[in-house]
């Protein structure tokens, strides 16, 4: 007689019980050869159902020697039992355990899958053996629409997919009418001519009374083992082998299958998965909106301080920005601004005071930003007039009562641009006649001016202030200087003078770089706070896998025991925790967008400037939430035990 298929010696399997330890199989021996039809018969709790799972592959908490077609059992690794459920084995359960998402011929092709067998011809042989078993008119349907004994018969189909060498049959009839049991059992002894190895685990004497060999257990001791082996010739030297693909076009094919279950699962839950998606959403379109912001409001800014030229220089007194002297240092007056007039490099040059008075015109009062400048601060400042003119050196030397004004100061005080001209306004106590009308120059951040006022720098001092040295000069370097030479002359120049450093420099570049750094630094606090939701919403993709992996024990326990390995479930829940985050990544991206669109119809100064690296990295930060959020819950999904995940409910 030939070696047989399947040997197990002194095989023992117990089970924790609180502080006992519970024998369910104490040291079973049993042989079983190919082509044999076996029946293990017994009462409920006397550890048939066990038995099966151990030959099954599905339990590997046993105890003994475990040979499979003289492979030792106990040494393959779980990938290594997979691929021996896969290969060899066709399970036939109770309860049909068919996959409800998917249809007939998809159910029947899961082993093929996992096992790298090509597409077309894997659905080919799945309609084929759906045909064979009379359910050709049913190969769309869904387990839901079929009866009990056609789900039955899928899963028949599914146990011979990849050859089906050894079919084990747990309670084949139990959930089935008498009708459709004798159907089984004929469908089954006929597999059994063919060549299969039949392993039949019941409570049924009627069903062991139709196969070829019973084995009776009892309290997990084999107690009798009735009718002799007659081996036939193995199945999988007549079943048609399934041209498989090459290795990475299977694992292509698994990841496409995995996609698809993914996708199923999301759709059969939307509005689960649109609620683990919201923090995702909101944390994506945060991130974007606040970096497009923040970046629209820094090119506003440049943008008008480019219009005031790059190549202007203000002088302020005191050594820094920060120096707490600089309001009793009195060594700037206009004698400076005249010496630098007289420089090359200077292209117009403006002495600069600046106060606030009350401006009224009749019975129309405001308060302004009264500036005393020079007759060149509209060119060094890049100011365009409305109407009117500047003033002229002879009302700098005559302490003159002359203003210009800008828009927003002539539509508050006079209602009109055109109506200003000419007009006498009172600031302070001074009257004075506006004799010019300038544009506006927008701050950059969406908000209004207040209103300027400009006179002659001596007036001010004069009438105003009651004050003989500058607040500031503005130097407009001429077009091909050097600007930073110009910075040097201007500190030889000035130290001289002063007979010491008591004054500091600043240029446009310097303004320009501060506001970028400082806009750098807001965008990225404030991003860092909108990251704090992803990673919220990450926690909530987290907390719904595990909940998702929980709902589905089941179905894993199912593909476990048709061939998958544990980086096929792995793989499949990592997806689905991808799929949901990179979805939310794109609905945050086109609510980011949206907010844009809203924020510049209620603020039509506001700018948001979206870039495509923001963007990506959006989405990239989508994709690392998914795997790091959800590897826990993959993880714990692909280390179930088969036995356990088949028996949830």
């Amino acid at each position: 007689m030939t070696d047989p298929i399947i040997s197990i010696r002194r095989l023992r399997r117990e089970y924790s019980a609180g502080d006992e330890t519970l024998a369910v199989l104490k040291d079973v021996d049993l042989d079983i050869h190919a082509g044999e039809m076996v029946a293990i018969i017994g009462q409920s709790g006397s550890g048939k159902s066990t038995l099966m799972n151990v030959l099954g592959c599905l339990d590997d908490g046993w105890t003994g020697s475990f040979t499979f077609n003289g492979r030792d059992v106990r040494k393959l690794s779980p990938d290594g039992l997979a691929e021996l459920r896969r290969e060899h084995f066709g399970f036939i359960f109770q309860r049909y355990q068919l996959l409800t998402e998917l249809d007939a011929v998809e159910n029947v092709e899961i082993p093929a899958v996992y096992a790298g067998a090509a597409r077309k011809p894997r659905r080919e042989r799945a309609a084929e053996l759906l045909t064979r078993l009379g359910l050709e008119e049913r190969l769309s349907h869904r387990p839901s629409e079929l009866s009990g004994g056609q789900q039955q018969r899928v899963s028949v189909a599914r146990a011979l997919m990849n050859g089906g060498e050894v079919i084990l049959a747990d309670e084949p009839t139990g959930a089935l009418d008498s009708r459709s049991g004798k159907e089984l059992m004929a469908l089954l002894r006929e597999l059994h001519g063919e060549g299969h190895t039949i392993i039949i685990v019941t409570h049924d004497p009627a069903i062991a009374a139709q196969c070829q060999r019973v084995v009776e257990i009892s309290d997990g001791v084999i107690i009798s083992d009735t009718g002799k082996p007659t081996p036939k010739a193995a199945a999988d030297a007549q079943e048609p082998a399934l041209r498989r693909t090459p290795v990475w076009w299977g694992g292509i094919d698994r990841f496409r299958e995995a996609l698809f279950m993914a996708l199923r699962a999301m759709g059969a839950h939307r509005l689960r998965t649109f609620l683990t998606m919201l923090g995702i959403i909101i944390g994506i379109a945060s991130v974007v909106s606040v970096v497009a912001l923040g970046q629209g409001s820094q090119e506003q800014v440049l943008e008008n301080i480019s219009a005031i030229g790059t190549s202007t220089i203000n002088i302020y007194p005191g050594t820094s920005a920060a120096d707490r002297r600089a309001g009793n240092i009195q060594t700037l007056v206009p004698a400076d601004a005249a010496a630098l007039a007289a420089e090359d490099f200077a292209d117009s040059v403006s002495p600069q005071v600046s106060t606030n008075q009350p401006a009224r015109y009749r019975n129309v009062s405001a308060n302004a930003s009264v500036n005393g400048v020079g007759p060149d601060f509209f060119r060094v400042g890049g100011r365009t007039f409305i109407s009117g003119v500047s003033f002229s050196q002879e009302g700098i030397e005559e302490r003159s009562q002359e203003a210009v004004i800008d828009e927003t100061a002539a539509q508050t005080l006079f209602g009109t641009a055109s109506a200003a001209l000419g007009e006498v306004i009172i600031l302070g106590n001074v009257p004075v006649r506006v004799i010019g009308v300038v544009e506006d120059q927008s701050m950059g951040f969406g908000f209004g001016n207040s209103l300027n006022v400009w006179v002659p720098y001596s007036t001010a001092m004069a009438r105003l202030l009651g004050q003989r040295h500058l607040g500031s000069i503005a130097v407009r370097i001429a077009d091909g200087a050097d600007l930073a030479e110009a910075e040097q002359h201007i500190t030889s120049l000035l130290g001289t003078r002063h007979g010491s450093i008591d004054f500091t420099l600043q240029n446009t570049d310097t303004i320009r770089e501060t506001i970028q750094s400082t806009s750098r630094t807001l965008t990225l606090l404030i991003s860092m706070i909108a990251v704090i939701s992803l990673v919220v919403g990450g926690i909530g993709v987290m907390n719904i896998m595990l909940v998702s992996v929980s709902e589905r024990t089941k179905e894993i326990g199912v593909r476990m025991a048709v061939g998958a390995r544990r980086s096929d479930i792995m793989r499949q829940f990592l997806i689905e925790a991808v799929l949901v985050c990179l979805v939310g990544g794109l609905a945050g991206v086109a609510l980011s967008f949206a907010f844009g669109q809203g924020l510049t119809l209620i603020m039509p100064d506001a700018r948001l400037a979206y870039s495509m690296p923001t963007i990506v990295a959006a989405f990239l930060s989508s994709s690392m939430i998914g795997i790091v959020f959800g590897f826990m819950p993959a993880r714990s999904a692909a280390r179930l035990d088969p036995v356990e995940a088949l028996a949830r409910e």
